[in-house]
């Protein structure tokens, strides 16, 4: 009997048809739950309307769901290490796709705000999920960018909600907006068939022939087997415990409360943008179809951070990539503020796009790469659970800034603050300690 180190296999693999095949279901899973949390933002000025919401109140609607994100990351994403990761995918595009369509359907904003903080649930599970198992699955070469590219979902899904609002919202209304969720609903069943679970859950089950196949599938060269030793003992030792105590082990605690608040400032900027940025610009004078163009930009902006970002990573390393985009970030935002010509306006909407959700999807694989491969979900969801404050509270105080008369556009100084607070907690992070830099000493 051979023993196998499953991750080494995936760590050293060539990108072929079964990376393909799961990089096009995240990427798909995470444009609908990018889309979802964008159709509020873009549907808000026509839902104030209809409801008679004050600022204050849309706001508050906006941080209520963000509650439901929260609760469901911890939930849903801590839950994915006992269940499997497959199986709490399946959950959450089930929950985000069906409350979204009740919530366009709803009469009253009690109603809308009930149906959308159970989407919500589903959407704050999904992400931990999904970035887990494309990290999990990645060859370590190309990971950063692989998994940033992946991510780059959520903004394409930002980008088509603000197409088709820009396009169909004066016509149709907001609410169509909601209907277009249960599209996942409708494609659930080909991906039970085809995603594969996670391979550390299959271990840890001593589930011999779900590894020989997916390996094989990923090395066809390996000949693996059922019967192969896939260091069960090993992996089932370290899975012992409690999950979210492994965070704070092994000297972690200092990075994992560095993490938490590196996702609190990037969500806080994130959700901020993308529920006010059009009644901002809206607030400046520019009509409905204009203002909505400027989420269609920050969405742009968030891709190419990204897909920028995913290249110099493996070039610069994680954290000085993300360094750079912070600070980068703060100035943005504070030119934002003073700026009225409309194309550097425009180009600093997309420089914003990318120092806020292209860092957050940079952040994502960094945290995830950091923990261990027992407890990745686990560490992952917990740190965006916690960094989902900053999503709660962005929405309200965003409001109260726009309820005290300030100038629209002075808004954007807000969003300076936690760019340098998230710096700061980037150089707190001890890489030394974290399991990637275990793994590259082990293949020394």
């Amino acid at each position: 009997m051979r023993t196998v180190q499953a991750s080494r296999v995936i760590a050293e693999s060539k990108f072929n048809k079964f990376h393909l095949l799961v990089f096009l279901w995240c990427f798909y899973a995470i444009a609908f739950d990018g889309f979802d949390i964008a159709l509020y933002g873009i549907g808000l000025p026509m839902m104030m309307d209809e409801y008679k919401l004050t600022l204050v109140e849309a706001g508050a609607i906006g941080s209520y769901s963000l509650i439901g994100m929260m609760i469901g990351s911890f939930l849903l994403g801590s839950l994915s290490d006992l269940i499997g990761r497959k199986k709490v995918l399946v959950i959450c595009m089930l929950l985000f796709s069906v409350f979204s369509l009740l919530a366009g359907l709803a009469p009253n904003p009690l109603i809308f705000t009930i149906m959308r903080f159970i989407a919500a649930l589903g959407m704050g599970g999904l992400m931990p999920a999904v970035i887990a198992m494309m990290t999990e699955y990645s060859p370590k070469k190309n990971r950063a960018l692989i998994v940033a590219m992946m991510y780059c979902g959520y903004s394409i899904g930002g980008i088509l909600a603000s197409l088709t609002g820009m396009y169909l919202m004066e016509s149709l209304g907001w609410r169509f907006l909601y209907w277009l969720g249960i599209i996942p609903l409708i494609t659930l069943p080909f991906f039970i068939r085809q995603f594969p679970e996670s391979l550390s859950f299959h271990i840890l089950r001593n589930q011999g022939e779900h590894i020989a196949r997916i390996l094989n599938k990923i090395n066809p060269q390996g000949n693996y087997a059922a019967t192969d030793d896939f260091e069960y003992v090993s992996v089932q030792e370290r899975a012992k415990g409690f999950p979210a105590k492994k965070l704070f082990s092994d000297r972690r605690g200092v990075s994992t409360f560095a993490f938490w608040i590196t996702v609190f400032s990037c969500l806080l900027m994130i959700y901020g943008l993308n529920t006010w940025l059009p009644k901002i610009m809206q607030g400046s004078g520019y009509g409905i179809t204009s203002s909505l163009s400027f989420s269609l930009v920050l969405g742009i902006g968030q891709i190419g951070g990204s897909l920028l970002g995913g290249y110099l990573v493996d070039r610069l390393g994680h954290r000085n990539v993300l360094l750079i985009m912070f600070f980068i970030g703060a100035i943005c935002f504070v030119s934002l503020s003073v700026t009225s010509n409309l194309l550097l306006l425009y180009l600093l909407i997309a420089i914003g796009g990318a120092c806020t959700g292209g860092t957050q999807n940079l952040v994502n694989p960094y945290v995830s790469e950091f923990y261990p491969q027992e407890v990745r979900t686990t560490g992952l969801s917990v740190t965006v659970g916690i960094g989902r404050i900053g999503a709660i509270l962005a929405p309200l105080i965003i409001g109260l800034l726009l309820a005290t008369h300030l100038a629209p556009q002075q808004a954007f100084m807000a969003f300076a603050l936690p760019s340098i607070l998230g710096a700061i907690a980037l150089l707190l992070v001890q890489e030394k300690y974290g399991a990637f830099e275990r793994l590259v000493k082990a293949s020394k």
